[in-house]
This record gives structure tokens, sequence and C-alpha cells, in this order.
């Protein structure tokens, strides 16, 4: 993913060329907003899009990169509508391939949809479909609910799926009992996001500029880890490092800089991120390594930062190691756990996935 490859000038590219540079395009027949990796270790560079169109019906689809042409491609039995825009999707935590095949997505509930018949029947794939297994809705008062703005799957404990809502709560759910487990009020304002950091530890960022973290064990207290130095800044995205649960990383609404926190002292970034000229939208930890972390956003870039020397004030700020720059902004950046190879980020009608 080096700098140099972005100036490629055999844009449209031979087979081989593409081969060769490690980049793979998929072009879909609409904006992509909502991305993910599955997770299985049987489905390799197999991953869910989903459409960001200003109206009720959307569309998902489940693409996967076929090695031997270097094709990505969707499999028409497994695109179904979906009711607005998902503001996230994400595969089931399950490498060893334990579980039912299961994808859930946000928009004005939590859905879980079950994948079936993919190799289950030889080599046909004719037979696969996807279908709705279930419909969450977490107000108990009506049956409408406040927006979903994002969840998080819990990794060490794949029964339990956290959301975050405009509406001031998150919501824990056991998708096994399809039932809510907790829901508490997070902030004094819109959530955005939501992380988990353990089995019963979460965190999430809110319009009300703060990142507090919960822990199901004592559920009437939080801890505020930060808060924007700014009034009226509101948080929107938040990535708990897995490999080092004492980091975090969250981005500010419209900022250009990328907020790293140490969760042992609150209040103080360890370092801030200054190199994006534009707006960030998203921000991923590497799967395998504690020290790195990919971030993009509305300057067409994708960077690669190694936080090594994060506590050591560095002249000037931190330089990123690996630059990478799109066609258009990216909006969306997933990072694989199950290959950590593999980089995937979404602009405009294009989902790429790049090896880093």
């Amino acid at each position: 993913m080096g700098a140099s490859r972005s100036s490629d000038p055999n844009q449209d590219g031979s087979d081989e060329q593409q081969k060769r540079s490690e980049i793979y395009t998929y072009e879909a027949p609409w904006h992509i907003y909502a991305m993910n990796w599955s997770v299985r270790r049987d489905k390799k560079y197999r991953l869910a899009i989903a459409s960001l169109l200003e109206q009720y019906p959307n569309h998902v689809e489940i693409v996967q990169l076929d090695d031997s042409n270097g094709e990505i491609r969707s499999d028409p039995n497994l695109s179904f509508e979906h009711p607005y825009p998902p503001t996230k999707t994400i595969f089931i935590p399950d490498k060893e391939c334990q579980k039912p095949d299961l994808l859930a997505t946000s928009s004005d509930f939590l859905r879980v949809w079950r994948i079936s018949g993919e190799d289950e029947e030889s080599d046909s794939s004719s037979s696969s479909s996807v279908e709705l297994k279930s419909l969450l809705n977490g107000n108990k008062s009506s049956e409408f609910c406040g927006p979903l703005t994002s969840f998080d799957w819990n990794e060490a404990e794949p029964k339990r799926i956290g959301t975050s809502s405009i509406d001031t709560t998150c919501t824990i759910w056991d998708i096994e009992r399809e039932a809510v487990d907790t829901q508490l009020i997070a902030h004094d304002k819109e959530v955005y996001d939501i992380a988990w950091g353990g089995v019963g530890v979460f965190a999430s960022v809110s319009a009300d500029g703060s990142v507090r973290v919960f822990d199901l064990r004592d559920k009437e207290h939080s801890t505020i880890i930060y808060e924007s130095s700014e009034p009226d800044t509101p948080l929107v995205r938040l990535g708990w490092n897995k490999q080092d649960p004492r980091y975090m990383a969250t981005i500010i609404m419209d900022s250009a800089k990328v907020v790293v926190l140490d969760i042992r002292f609150p209040t103080l970034p360890v370092v801030e991120l200054q190199r994006h000229q534009a707006s960030v939208n998203a921000i991923a930890w590497a799967p395998h390594s504690s020290c790195h972390i990919c971030t993009a956003g509305d300057d067409s870039q994708a960077l690669i930062w190694d936080l090594s020397s994060m506590g050591q004030p560095v002249e000037g700020g931190l330089d990123p190691i690996l630059a990478y720059t799109a066609g258009a902004e990216i909006e969306q950046l997933q990072w694989s756990s199950s290959q950590p190879d593999w980089v995937a980020i979404a602009f405009s009608t294009k989902l790429q996935i790049l090896r880093v």
C-alpha cells in the first residue's frame, strides 16, 4: 500500500498489473457506505457492502474476490433489499466456523441475517440465500425507535451485540435469546459509536463530546475517558485497540485529526494524528499488532501509522508510515481480522481491497 502505487500509470490495467499491485476494485451499482470483512476462515476475501440511497429501499451485497482472476464478484443470490441505508454491517466474529454464518446490520432496527447454502451442497452456489433471522427493536414503549448510529459485535462473547442510538441510549442484546440484556442512557446527546473492550466492558462516543466506558457489572456508573476541548464538538467514531485494550482512538466531527487515548490517563490524549488534509471519516486498529492504526478521510487518503513511539513527543508531530490515495473521499475503512495483510476501503461507488 505504498504511496507510489496510487500513481499507477496503467490505471485500467491488465489482470497481471492488478495481481502485482495487490489492489482489487469492485464497482457497485450505488454509493457504498456500510462495509465489512467476513471473519470465517473458510470465506477468504468475502465482504458485505451496503448502499447509501436517500430512499426507503436500500441494498446489501455479499462480494468475494476470485483469487484465480483477480475479480471481485457479487453473488446475486446473496444480494438483498434493506430498509433504509445500513449505518454499519458486521459478520459474526467466528473465525473457526463453529456457528451459523450470520451478518448483522443497523438502521432503524438491529437485524441479524442468516447466510445459508453456500458450499453446503458441494460447489453449487445456486442454492445459496440470505434470510432475516431476527429483527431486534430495543424500544419497549412503541414500535418506533431512535435510529441506530452504529453497533459492535462482542468477539469474546459472540451472543452479545451492543448498539448505539440517537436517543442517547446504548442497548446490549443477547442475540441468541433475541432479548435486551441491558439498556442504559449512555450520554447527554446522541450516541454515535460503540466498541467492546472485553466481555462485559464497552465504550461509546457522543454528540456531547465525551468518550465513556461502561462495565456491565456496575451499570450505574461510567468513566469519562476524554472530553473534546471545544464545546459542542461531537465525537463520531471510536476504535478500541484489540491487541492492547489500554488504547482507543476517536475522531471529532468535521476534524482532520485523530485523537489517541490511553484509558489509564483520562482526559489527556496520548497522541494526536494530524496529517490528514480534510475530515477523517474512519479509523481501524490493526487486528494483529498493538501499535498500528489506519485512518481515512475526505482527503481521499488512507494512512497507516506506527504508534510504537507513542509516549515520546515527536518533533513536528508523527508522520504516517504508509499512504494510499483513492479516487474520491474515503467514507469507510475496515482491516480484516482473519487476513491481517488486507485493508478494505469504500469511496463513492467503489470498494477496494489493498494489501498492506
